[in-house]
């Protein structure tokens, strides 16, 4: 794929051909998307377990407040540690944070699989809760990869790669949490699989190169960030490097970079992207409560054992691989709105997740399942994308690791909320999320943005 830059430059002359730094950044760009394939390997190990940790605490002897309190730890892990490995990976490059964070997320995997009692689990979730944003440094590169206008599509096969990991997973784990002492095989599993990881990141050969145009957004310079529009005359196609990036501002420390950038984060959150991340918020918790009590839910009201509920789980998640094709031409038929396909699609949710708490017939449930996998993975890429558009691009690591921060607070409410609701009623967490949901549409239809797509209109108004 050859990318070319069409401008005016100093002299005034048309540049109407590809440059070569262009094209070595273009074929840079296609390189590291694929290697990024291979990464989410991790998720493989990761699907084995997850759904099962509610089950593991459970029979530890807890009660179900208890077992939420326990998995909000690793939410409130999250909240603190999001932002800074965010704006970390701005500063000491992806490779590096990739590279560490995939080493320290191994080792609490390694501990999950000797955790015979809720201390042991607990800690366990330390190392993974601080070091577990792969996900997050691998979106921030591509979005250093890719052009504006790509990247809602690029990010949705980002969401169908990672969602290939989910498809064996659930299955795995399900098969093996039924044998004695299964949990333990298949933590150590997924120690394994971020091993493996660890190997492909430091010897596959990749290169960090950003091709993005920043409409928008803000920059980070040497006294302070900003928030800068771009002028109509002004040409920003060059690839530039993240050496070249840091080199302008290698006059400071990083330390200080990171704090400079941090202290700058209230004023974005609050002034252009507080009601994104408020919606993030709301529909993030509501798809966890409805994961939250997935497999206890289904054995308590239908019989369903964790075996067959995993087999349902890796369905969902094979749907949702093929939602992440589906991206692109939705967003076409929308004419790359965004907003509204964020509105539809977490209206669709709501809906279904209604469905899914009141209804009393397992097809009901697996239907409810189905259309679910669609409208959640749509809506993830259309959020992340709007926090893009309007946060912009050029300090993509720690605009998306406040979107980290936002879920990870999501990570510390939706426990304990599902375990207070529990206590009620199975269909509890389920119910709550579909309310929270509502919350979230009224909130996308009296605070609609003023753009389709762009952000920089939006900042303009601000």
């Amino acid at each position: 794929m050859a990318l070319g830059v069409r401008g005016r430059g100093a002299s005034g002359q048309d540049l109407t051909s590809e440059t070569p730094v262009t094209a070595t950044a273009s074929s840079s760009a296609v390189s590291s998307r694929r290697f990024l394939l291979w990464l989410y390997l991790d998720l493989f190990g990761v699907s084995m377990t997850v759904p099962l940790l509610n089950l593991h605490v459970r029979s530890l002897g807890v009660s179900p407040v208890v077992a939420g309190i326990v998995g909000s730890s690793y939410g409130i892990l999250q909240l603190f540690s999001s932002t800074f490995v965010g704006c970390w990976s701005d500063v000491v490059g992806r490779r590096c944070s990739l590279l560490v964070c995939i080493l320290l997320s191994a080792l609490g995997y390694l501990l999950l699989g000797m955790s015979t009692n809720v201390f042991l689990f607990t800690l366990a979730r330390v190392p993974v809760g601080v070091f577990k944003h792969t996900l997050s440094i691998s979106r921030a590169l591509l979005s250093d990869l890719v052009t504006e206008k790509e990247r809602p599509l690029v990010l949705g096969q980002f969401n169908t790669a990672s969602g290939v990991g989910f498809i064996l997973g659930p299955v795995i784990g399900g098969y093996l949490t039924e044998l004695d002492g299964g949990f333990y095989v298949t933590a150590f599993m997924c120690c394994s699989v971020f091993l493996l990881n660890a190997g492909l990141v430091w010897l596959l050969p990749w290169r960090e190169t950003s091709l993005n145009i920043p409409d928008s957004g803000w920059s980070l310079d040497q006294k302070h960030a900003t928030v800068t529009i771009k002028s109509e005359s002004t040409l920003q196609g060059a690839a530039t490097t993240p050496e070249a990036r840091r080199s302008g501002r290698n006059l400071r420390p990083p330390w200080v970079e990171v704090m400079s950038t941090l202290k700058d984060m209230k004023n974005l959150i609050f002034s252009a992207l507080w009601d994104v991340f408020l919606v993030r918020l709301l529909m993030g918790v509501a798809v966890m409560l409805y994961y939250s009590n997935f497999v206890l839910a289904l054995e308590e009201r239908f019989g369903v054992r964790p075996k067959t509920t995993g087999y349902l789980i890796s369905y969902t998640s094979a749907l949702g691989t093929l939602a992440g094709f589906a991206v692109g031409p939705i967003l076409r038929l929308y004419k790359h709105n965004s907003h509204m396909v964020l509105l539809h699609s977490s209206a669709l949710t709501c809906l279904l997740l209604l469905l899914y708490s009141t209804t009393n017939s397992m097809a009901m449930v697996v239907l409810s399942s189905t259309l679910l996998s669609f409208s959640t993975t749509i809506g993830r890429t259309c959020i992340t994308d709007l926090q893009l558009s309007v946060g912009g691009a050029q300090a993509s690591g720690t605009v998306i690791g406040v979107g980290q921060s936002v879920t990870a607070v999501g990570r510390i409410l939706a426990p304990l909320l599902s375990g207070l609701a529990q206590e009620i009623s199975p269909c509890g967490p389920p119910s709550l999320g579909a309310a929270l949901a509502l919350v979230a549409i009224l909130i996308m239809t009296l605070y609609r943005p003023p753009f389709s797509g762009d952000g920089s209109e939006r900042l303009k108004r601000e």
